[in-house]
């Protein structure tokens, strides 16, 4: 991989519940919604699960993803292809924090605090004391 090594780490404040965040972050139906214009790879299972591979593409590029790691506050993606290296997500009640490391010739960080802008924006739009459903 070409690239310089870059890494990201960022935490917001959200005025919602854990399991809101962790549904937008593991249930393809909704982060397609807001990572759009990015799009996934079909056959995704309808929850992420550790050892789930998919694609995503945003233009041209293409990022591998692999689930490493999965619990109730915590995904760990490794990822391949116009990013080497881990987006990792952690999260509770009001707030979610993403790190990412990774070699490549895209500027992550400006990447990285538009992705969780995109987040907050779409997590302020769930209806108050949502139902998040169980995962």
């Amino acid at each position: 991989m070409f690239g310089t090594f870059q890494d990201s780490a960022i935490r917001i404040e959200v005025a919602v519940a854990a399991a809101d965040i962790q549904r937008s972050l593991v249930r393809p139906e909704c982060f397609r919604q807001w990572l759009w214009p990015q799009t996934f790879s079909e056959g995704v299972p309808e929850v992420l699960e550790q050892g789930v591979s998919f694609t995503s593409h945003l233009g041209t590029m293409t990022l591998y993803h692999q689930v490493n790691q999965i619990s109730d506050h915590r995904c760990r993606l490794l990822v391949a292809g116009a990013v080497d290296g881990f987006h990792e997500w952690q999260w509770g009640d009001g707030w979610v924090q993403s790190r990412l490391e990774g070699v490549s010739l895209l500027p992550l960080n400006l990447a990285h605090t538009a992705q969780l802008w995109r987040l907050q924006q779409f997590l302020q739009q769930l209806p108050a004391n949502s139902d998040a459903g169980s995962l």
